[in-house]
């Protein structure tokens, strides 16, 4: 958007000369002469949102007091949480999260019509880049035909939502949409969309210089951090309130630095070390915090290794994880085809606005702390939490005490009548010989062999997702890995689903050119699609047989993927325990198929001479790695695939749609509705009242995710969800995702709460989307919901830690609030939902004086009144009367948090965007 001038900043501006052209710029330094502080030892990463201060100053919504504080912030060492106004430079979405984003930008036109404006207010006015990726599934895999037969079902799938898109894209200025089979959104911006240093014009018609930021509908936005551009994900109803020219209302936050010194170690990768990082962070306690990463050992880690460790913030708890500009990050726009002078720009205008990493970078920080690369060790993360690390040699160990957590207790006959299909008797014992006894173990048959499954078979490797695609280093090792086992006769296991899903086009680029593609396609590692794929939910379902045997043995099933989401629930439906770890290592598991193996110690296979193969004879070094690194990840391979990036294939160019400003709600689809969000809006504010004899919708554990809140995978039809669309005709095979439905409020509001492993402790042991409705008896949560809100009753819903961790969903957000929940309760918050909950006119209150659902003896059968709301102020605590289900009360003191002044009034208007459409009718 235009550069507007402050005019007590504009002793900050000053000009660069790059290659024989002046560039302007706000010069930090120039700030410190001016008189307005003293900044030279703040953060890179806050030096960043301390220019975007400086340049947005117009004595309003950004003051001189504002630029003052960060000033005050170095003093005393990030304790100066001072509200300030952000303005990122531009908005980058995915297909999941950016198709609601886009309905709601259609409806607020309607609306915005209804009140008497006019429609073409509603337009980005900061650049927005939606890139499709989600949508992707794996039906077919395995096989030469993988790929264009997932491509086929993907169209074939999501026609509806792609001709909404492209709608979108010709209907609203500002709006880019890359097609779908071109790469994972972060990964795109992290090789193409991202320049580092950014250029604009300002109201005079100068050029003008400024960092590269962004905020995302998508949490491992963050991704980009690895390439000094600030950005971090945000609801998809916070990122349209920006593109529509609100600022992000925010704490200047506290940084928290991260020493990293000495190098990685023969045999260890950069995953192996972000999962460290995460582990650590997660102790540390980072949530809302940015991480900087400093330290001689950035001088050894590739800007592939940084983005990975960057992908991953949400993982550690931070809103980012950033990694200041030096050599390695020039080196990198030039190997991915940045314009010479722009790289040329980056390293002036760092050196000389005092963003530039060297030797003699040492700030100051809120806190620190440190690690040295050389402790490395090969690692996973699991079986249900990024989080939860685990050295590789303990990985068998560990995986065997889950299952003995897990199994104790439980009657081992359990199940033990289920009779093998094909087979007349009654199956083997379930307990696997040699083993604690808690193991059970069943049987499938695939055309005329008989397989054993057990507790711990690996029934999905999947090479997916931003986090490790990204890295040329991880992937190239993948191939290596796979060339080595072909070459000594080794396959994946038949009862894995395996399956390779680039973050980029360039990346089938670099395997092709190294050969190494037809190595992964002959142990089962064949192309499936350009996307998220497995990490988002869409490995698609396991053989029948396979998925059969799961279920009949109640067998705790494992997957092993190079992602960065392990949640319950989200993989497959039939798959319990789910593992993080590098792209070579699944190739392995892929191998031996069992987390029972220690993959260290015993053989993964035999060769062809019936000599047993482990690990370490097959693993590729570092040197074998590099070289073919420096061989065929190129800067011509770069400009080649992103030279035509917005084009897409044919059947994208055969998308035809309607040329027109307001759009068509086609009546009868179950993919795109208008929401009611709108509907009947009046042109005044609101007020924002008590909540008076609220009901217990669900009463919830800890690390609560986006996940648990609003799925993203699969469905059956016995769900709301589903029997919403066989009500419609539509058949089992069509329901896709709840992800690809976000369009369509009836959908996902039946999807609420509806993940497979969620726990109501209102009900004894139960999994899934239930609770009690108005009578008592158990219920679906959308059912009871609805019974509620026809009795006119307020709900709310209680939670532990951590409530809302992991993706930035802003259906969580959304389809709590149209279920009629005016308030959550928790012990603490993730960032992006606590800010979701604010955006939909839901209210998050954080229990105090050490209270918690737990203390106070919580059933889900009480009725909860809060007052105080009709006077809040931001952070305000105000009194909670709870009466239980013997007529008995108890009064605690909540913080509400409504975190800052804009928030109330988001509150007060219904939601954010409420607000910004009823601020633009008024406009004109």
């Amino acid at each position: 958007m235009p550069i507007t001038v402050g005019q007590d900043t504009a002793k900050a501006r000053k000009s660069l000369s790059v290659n024989g052209k002046t560039i302007s710029y706000y010069s930090i330094p120039a700030a410190t002469e001016a008189g307005l502080g003293d900044f030279a030892n703040l953060p890179a990463a806050l030096k960043v949102v301390l220019e975007n201060m400086l340049r947005f100053e117009d004595g309003k919504t950004v003051s001189v007091d504002d630029i003052k504080a960060f000033a005050e912030w170095g003093k005393n060492r990030g304790k100066n949480p001072r509200e300030i106004a952000y303005r990122p430079a531009r908005v980058l979405m995915q297909d999941f999260t950016g198709v609601p984003a886009v309905v709601d930008l259609a409806a607020m036109r309607d609306g915005i019509k209804a009140l008497g404006g006019d429609a073409q207010k509603i337009n980005p006015l900061n650049p927005v880049d939606l890139v499709i990726d989600h949508s992707v599934m794996i039906d077919e895999f395995g096989n030469p035909r993988a790929f264009q037969m997932n491509v086929d079902r993907e169209y074939e799938r999501n026609m509806e939502r792609y001709t909404f898109l492209k709608w979108g894209q010709t209907a609203f200025d500002n709006f880019r949409v890359v097609p779908p089979g071109t790469g994972i959104c972060h990964q795109v911006n992290l090789e193409y969309l991202s320049q580092t240093v950014w250029t604009d014009t300002d109201q005079d018609g100068q050029e003008v210089a400024y960092p590269d930021t962004l905020v995302g509908t998508d949490s491992h936005t963050t991704m980009v951090n690895g390439a000094a551009v600030l950005g971090w994900g945000v609801g998809g109803i916070e990122a349209e309130a920006a593109m529509l020219g609100q600022p992000i209302s925010m704490l200047i936050p506290e940084v928290v630095g991260f020493r990293l010194t000495g190098k990685m170690i023969e045999g260890t990768t950069g995953t192996d070390l972000v999962l460290k990082v995460v582990e650590m962070l997660r102790a540390k306690g980072v949530v809302g915090k940015f991480v900087e990463f400093y330290g001689d050992g950035l001088d050894n880690l590739p800007l592939a290794d940084r983005a990975t460790i960057a992908n991953m913030a949400p993982e550690y708890g931070a809103t980012c994880g950033f990694f200041p500009i030096d050599g390695e990050t020039l080196r990198y726009l030039t190997n991915t085809g940045r314009d010479k002078d722009r790289i040329a720009l980056v390293e002036t205008y760092a050196r000389e606005n005092g963003m530039w990493r060297d030797a003699s970078y040492d700030p100051i920080y809120t806190d620190t702390l440190e690690l040295d690369m050389g402790t490395i060790v090969p690692a996973i993360s699991g079986p249900k939490r990024p989080q939860d690390y685990i050295a590789l040699d303990n990985a068998a160990s560990e995986f065997g005490t889950y299952i003995e957590g897990l199994r104790s207790g439980k009657d081992a006959s359990e199940k033990s009548e289920v009779r093998w299909e094909g087979e007349g008797g009654a199956p083997e014992p379930l307990d696997v010989p040699g083993d604690t006894g808690h193991h059970r173990k069943g049987w499938y048959k695939s055309g005329d062999e008989r397989h054993q499954l057990h507790d711990g078979s690996i029934v999905i490797a999947s090479i997916t997702s931003c986090t490790n695609t990204s890295n040329p280093y991880v992937m190239i090792g993948a191939g290596l890995l796979a060339r080595k086992a072909r070459e000594k006769g080794l396959t994946r296991k038949p009862w894995v689903k395996t399956s390779l899903a680039p973050g980029s086009q360039v990346v089938s680029a670099y395997l092709e050119a190294a050969n190494l593609q037809e190595d992964l396609d002959a142990i089962g590692f064949n192309l499936v699609g350009y996307g998220c794929t497995t990490c988002i939910g869409n490995s698609g379902p396991l053989e029948e047989p396979i998925s059969k045997a799961i279920n009949d043995y109640d067998l705790v099933a494992t997957s092993v993927l190079s992602g960065n989401r392990n949640f319950e629930g989200r993989i497959s439906p039939d798959v319990r325990a789910n593992y993080l770890a590098s792209p070579p290592l699944v190739v392995a598991y892929a191998l031996v198929g069992d987390m029972n193996v220690d993959i260290t110690k015993e053989p993964l296979g035999q060769d062809q001479d019936g000599n047993d193969v482990y690990l370490k004879d097959i693993w590729p070094s570092a040197q074998e790695i590099a070289e073919l690194v420096e061989q065929t990840v190129t800067r011509e391979a770069f400009q080649s695939k992103y030279a035509d990036v917005f084009k897409g294939d044919e059947k994208w160019q055969g998308v035809e749609v309607p040329q027109q400003e307001t759009y068509d709600w086609p009546a009868n689809s179950t993919y795109i509705q208008n929401p009611p969000y709108f509907q009947g809006m009046s042109k005044d504010k609101g007020v924002i009242t008590n909540i008076e004899g609220a009901r217990v919708l669900a009463l919830l554990g800890d690390m609560i995710t986006t996940d648990h809140i609003s799925p993203a995978g699969s469905f059956k039809e016995s769900t709301p969800a589903g029997q919403y669309l066989i009500e419609r005709q539509v058949p089992v095979r069509e329901f896709n995702s709840y992800g690809s439905r976000r369009g369509n409020h009836e959908v996902m509001m039946r999807g609420t709460f509806a993940n497979i492993r969620i726990r109501n402790e209102m009900l004894d042991g139960v999994e899934g989307g239930y609770t009690k409705g108005p009578d008592g008896a158990q219920t679906s949560i959308y059912d009871a919901a609805m019974d509620y809100q026809a009795q006119g009753t307020p709900l709310v819903i209680f939670g532990g830690e951590q409530y809302g961790a992991g993706s930035s969903r802003d259906w969580a957000a959304k389809g709590t609030a149209l279920l009629g929940v005016k308030a959550v309760i928790a012990e603490s918050f993730e960032r992006i939902h606590r800010s979701n909950l604010v955006g939909m006119g839901v209210i998050p209150f954080e229990f105090t004086d050490g209270d918690t659902r737990k203390s106070l003896g919580l059933t889900g059968d009480e009725t909860v009144s809060i007052s105080g709301l009709d006077t809040i102020s931001p952070l305000a605590v105000v009194p909670c009367t709870i009466t239980f289900a013997d007529g008995s009360t108890k009064e605690i003191k909540l913080k509400c948090r409504i975190d800052t002044a804009i928030e109330i009034e988001y509150i007060e208007h219904g939601g954010v965007l409420h607000y910004v459409l009823r601020d633009l009718a008024k406009a004109g």
